[in-house]
């Protein structure tokens, strides 16, 4: 089984969309946890009547707002029975074929995570053909020169991984990615595009100085590479990024 965490927080306008390209997946063995982050709108409403419809699909509801995915996606992790984990935001979608591909590529010992390429949408769900191309194959010391990996394309193996968390500080997939490989486990790409990213303005991740830090914080204070490795990881992720940005 395949359990899929969701985090939502007034998802209302496409949560529906989301939950569809899951229910639209070839490989049909998964449990989709959509934790809501004690939504206003009525992205509650939504889920609950999927849920209803479908056993596959569960609803949790935090406690309070938490205000970032980090709490959901640890709350989902903790209430997964699958023997694979992905993630997949309120508004992003997976196209048909997603979970199939990634099955297959843990049948090698040292692939820990399956991740896939994946095409960015605007707001309103149109494709303008803008892929995002990742490596084949990911190790630790080429992840640490940048994100390569879409959170909403990974995909990792619990019994290789062990039981894992997500960090509340900022690019916290990132510093899960490497928690994960610096073990001595790959990542490889399904080499085909697999899923849809919508692009928001108002994403955590668009203040560009904020993220700097972010990414500045990871290498330092989680990683502990020391400064002259710092700093040269740190250029190779600006490079990058600003590549990626144009895209």
């Amino acid at each position: 089984m395949i359990s899929i965490v969701t985090p939502c927080y007034n998802a209302g306008r496409s949560i529906s969309d989301t939950i569809e390209s899951v229910l639209a997946q070839t490989y049909t063995d998964w449990e989709m946890l959509i934790i809501d982050d004690c939504s206003n709108d009525s992205s509650s409403d939504i889920i609950r009547q999927y849920a209803a419809r479908d056993s596959r699909i569960k609803y949790i509801c935090t406690d309070q707002p938490s205000g970032s995915p980090t709490l959901p996606r640890n709350i989902g992790i903790e209430n997964a029975r699958g023997e694979y984990i992905a993630f997949l935001d309120s508004d992003d979608l997976w196209l048909p074929t997603k979970l199939e591909h990634q099955l297959a590529l843990f049948q090698e010992d040292n692939v820990a995570i399956a991740y896939t390429n994946y095409e960015k949408i605007d707001v309103r769900g149109q494709r303008r053909g803008r892929r995002v191309i990742a490596p084949p194959t990911v190790t630790y010391r080429q992840l640490l020169k940048g994100n390569v990996m879409g959170c909403l394309t990974v995909m990792y193996e619990v019994g290789k991984v062990g039981d894992v968390r997500f960090k509340k500080i900022g690019h916290e997939d990132y510093a899960l990615w490497l928690s994960i490989l610096k073990k001595g486990y790959i990542a490889r790409n399904t080499n085909t595009v697999e899923a849809l990213y919508r692009v928001s303005r108002n994403s955590l991740s668009s203040n560009k100085l904020t993220v700097l830090k972010w990414q500045w914080n990871i290498y330092v204070n989680e990683e502990h590479t020391g400064l002259i490795p710092a700093l040269w990881y740190f250029i190779n992720y600006a490079c990058r990024a600003l590549v990626k940005r144009m895209k």
